[in-house]
């Protein structure tokens, strides 16, 4: 006689798959707070052991429910202030010192961490993968630098690149 094993599955589940709400962005599924279906055994080995996901109940859709309005509400007041950080990134100028010949050209280059360091020590928190440089600054001149804070939100800063004195 051949008995037939039981699996122990996880609640919801059906012989091909399972429904799981993600606690965390996971790129090829979804994004967090989302209901998807996997197969059992990824849920069961991967995405419930290591906290990416969870069991899809009531309770817990209910639960990610408001906390997908809280996030929504705070990404909008986030994405305001930093429509407000760009709006004041866009009236400011930074003025950077670099060695360079008669020509106008640096011995050295500008880069983004150099922007980005002028633009923090005038208290705007510019990391330097927010600057849309297309090379680095080798010459004397004003540029306009794309600055992406958010996806939403772009603004432009101009830069100076003037000869150090002395």
């Amino acid at each position: 006689m051949i008995r037939k094993r039981k699996h122990s599955a996880v609640a919801g589940t059906t012989k091909s798959s399972v429904a799981v709400l993600l606690t965390e962005d996971i790129a090829p599924l979804g994004k967090s707070g989302e209901i998807v279906r996997v197969k059992p055994g990824f849920a069961r080995n991967y995405l419930l052991p290591q906290g990416l996901a969870t069991v899809a109940t009531d309770h817990n859709r209910r639960m990610a429910e408001q906390h997908q309005q809280k996030l929504v509400d705070l990404r909008k007041k986030q994405i305001k202030e930093l429509r407000q950080l760009a709006d004041n990134v866009s009236k400011y100028s930074v003025t950077l010192e670099a060695n360079a010949n008669k020509e106008g050209q640096l011995y050295g280059s500008i880069v983004g961490t150099d922007i980005s360091k002028a633009l923090l020590a005038a208290g705007f928190p510019i990391q330097p993968e927010h600057l849309l440089l297309e090379g680095p600054l080798k010459e004397l001149g004003m540029y306009t630098i794309k600055v992406q804070v958010h996806e939403d939100v772009k603004t432009d800063v101009k830069v100076w690149v003037v000869p150090t004195s002395g």
